[in-house]
């Protein structure tokens, strides 16, 4: 396997026994590749698009999983990585010149779902498969992996819900919604999600929509509802991921809250799960990515070798076909489970979270 990164365009070839795909042998006229595709024993290039590094899950396991899973399954492949760094005009750049060093298949996590349909259409033209890794883009897409994503914007409302019920009156006073990207649609459905839950049963004193899923903004957004609410009216934040809620809770602590309300989150990030044994984040969503990055692998080194992919999938609609789809199911962490969830799962280690301040949080809750 070798890869090709951003700063490393050297090819480094790595000596490893060949591990034969175990996917389903069944060739598909219809599928790209159809005629019998690329060859695992010969080896060919495999684009792997990211959207953003602000978000620490995309370059300290999303990559290095699917990366890993794809030596496994093509040890003779080569893969072409980028990150867009949140430019949807820098991803196009990125896919365009993969298609031209001759990529077979494009893993691709969308900037922007709209814009990264120019992507697809054009890796069409090219007879060359795409699958969309967690954000679902437009276009052609062959195939889906992410989290039932409504089903995540549910379980954050809820948890948020039952939070505010458990303090008594959950509409004694105002809730701040700070939702993600309006360019992700996952945002939108975590946004739909979480009023499903909550409308009629909470009173949404102010609501935003957070461009580039930014923390800064997200902290600037959570300045102007304390303005124009007050501090003491707020009673529960929904955010809609860790990094939208680490910019919530900072404006907070500016403002001087004698006591943070429950805060929601997503993504498991470090920093969340230590502010959660802390007491300062109330939960975050944990979307295991090993078995996504794994199901992306999987569902790409099919496409290109002519293949069908063989896991059980539904139908996801991107506004322009009906996509083959894997949406796994999302899990709530709070306080209690960190150690059954988190820690169970190796996802950290106890040497990890337990650094520094956290070390009596980690002891109090049974982690060491």
């Amino acid at each position: 396997m070798r890869f090709t990164t951003n700063t490393q365009r050297g090819l480094i070839a790595i000596g490893l026994a060949a591990v034969l795909f175990g996917s389903s042998a069944c060739a598909s006229e219809n599928q790209p590749g159809g005629d019998g595709g690329e060859s695992v024993g010969k080896g060919f290039k495999i684009g792997l698009l990211l959207p953003e590094s602000k978000t620490t899950r995309y370059e300290s396991f999303d990559r290095p999983l699917i990366e890993k899973k794809l030596e496994e399954l093509c040890p003779k492949c080569d893969v072409l990585y980028q990150n867009a760094d949140q430019d949807p005009d820098k991803q196009q750049s990125q896919a365009e010149s993969m298609l031209t060093q001759g990529v077979k298949v494009l893993i691709l996590d969308a900037v922007d779902a709209k814009a990264a349909g120019g992507i697809v259409n054009q890796a069409k033209d090219q007879k060359v498969p795409v699958v969309a890794y967690d954000r679902l883009a437009t276009g052609p897409v062959d195939h889906y992996v992410s989290y039932d994503n409504k089903k995540v914007g549910e379980v954050q409302g809820q948890a948020l819900l039952d939070a505010l019920k458990a303090d008594g009156d959950p509409k004694k006073g105002e809730i701040v919604m700070i939702n993600g990207a309006p360019t992700d649609p996952n945002a939108a459905d975590f946004k739909a999600g979480a009023h499903s839950v909550l409308d009629d049963q909470v009173n949404i004193g102010k609501e935003y929509d957070t461009p580039d899923w930014s923390p800064d903004k997200a902290q600037q957004e959570m300045e102007q509802a304390i303005t124009a609410l007050g501090k003491d009216k707020i009673i529960g934040v929904y955010a809609a991921n860790d990094g939208t809620a680490g910019g919530a809770i900072a404006a907070m602590k500016s403002a001087d809250f004698d006591e943070l309300p429950p805060v929601t989150g997503q993504d498991a990030e470090l920093a969340a799960i230590q502010r959660i044994l802390a007491g300062q984040q109330h939960m975050t969503v944990y979307k295991a990515i090993q078995p996504e990055a794994d199901v992306a692998a999987e569902m790409a080194i099919a496409l290109a070798t002519g293949k069908k992919y063989d896991g059980e999938t539904v139908t996801k609609n991107n506004g322009s076909t009906d996509v083959p789809s894997v949406l796994l199911e999302p899990v709530s962490v709070t306080k209690d489970n960190v150690k059954d969830t988190i820690v169970a799962d190796k996802f950290y280690t106890p040497d990890q979270i337990c650094s520094g301040d956290y070390a009596k949080a980690c002891q109090d809750a049974g982690i060491s």
